[in-house]
């Protein structure tokens, strides 16, 4: 697993590479000394895994998070306890604090290594489709999620905005259907019509509908329509 240290303190940078060193697991491929540095080496690198720091001079490391596409799992370090509620709104894989006891890191290694053999590995390519084990940013006006893809279950076109449907949740998002269909993994996400994309995962029931259609369920109660010109397609995909 190919990660980057994140944090303006070299000595703690030092520390958290000589801990990971009894991890043959894991890969350092880079530091990063503040949020810019972080992003620019997130985007060069494609890092599967990022140890952050959160408070650093210039931006935060929660604002580093809400500035990325597409985000890697998160591991938090930090001095201060206080900001632990706060991480895992971002769906923080663990939060350590400073400084990091090896049986605290044991801990954090056995939770990553154990979810990281229960994903299939993607390959990585400049144009990189999202897969459900991949977690994005949601903002909608003063609220913001952290939120793994397969936790979500719909996207739904509304104008120049897109719905996402997770949870009970329900926020905007400024971006086209089309764009998002481009970027989602098809193994996972299905184009129902003009207006949705749905997580097969989520897929409950399948009904036969108007004009060679279908009426789909999805777990939780949504019903979507599936177009007839999509219909044939996602009988092959949802058949053995």
């Amino acid at each position: 697993m190919r990660a980057i240290i994140i944090d303006d303190e070299r000595l703690a940078r030092k520390e958290l590479n000589s801990l990971l060193e009894d991890y043959k697991e894991i890969e350092i491929i880079g530091e990063a000394v503040n949020a810019d540095d972080a992003e620019e080496k997130i985007t060069k690198l494609n890092p599967d895994l990022i140890f952050l720091d959160i408070q650093m001079p210039g931006k935060t490391g929660f604002e580093l998070l809400e500035g990325l596409e597409s985000v890697p799992k998160v591991v938090f370090t930090t001095a201060y306890d206080e900001h632990a509620l706060k991480a895992f709104d971002y769906n923080a894989l663990d939060y350590l604090l400073k400084p990091i006891h090896k049986d605290r890191l044991e801990e954090c290694m056995k939770k990553l290594l154990n979810e990281n053999d229960q994903t299939e590995t993607e390959e990585t390519t400049e144009t990189r489709k999202l897969g459900a084990s991949d977690q994005v940013f949601v903002k909608d006006g003063d609220r913001c999620w952290f939120v793994k893809l397969s936790n979500i279950r719909l996207f739904e076109s509304d104008g120049n905005y897109i719905k996402v449907y997770f949870e009970n949740f329900k926020p905007m998002i400024h971006k086209s259907l089309n764009a998002l269909d481009e970027r989602l993994d098809d193994r996972t996400f299905f184009r129902a019509s003009r207006k949705h994309i749905i997580n097969l995962g989520w897929v409950e029931t399948i009904e036969p509908w108007f004009n060679g259609g279908l009426m789909v369920q999805l777990k939780g109660g949504d019903k979507i329509e599936v177009s007839r010109r999509q219909a044939a397609r996602f009988k092959d995909m949802m058949s053995l």
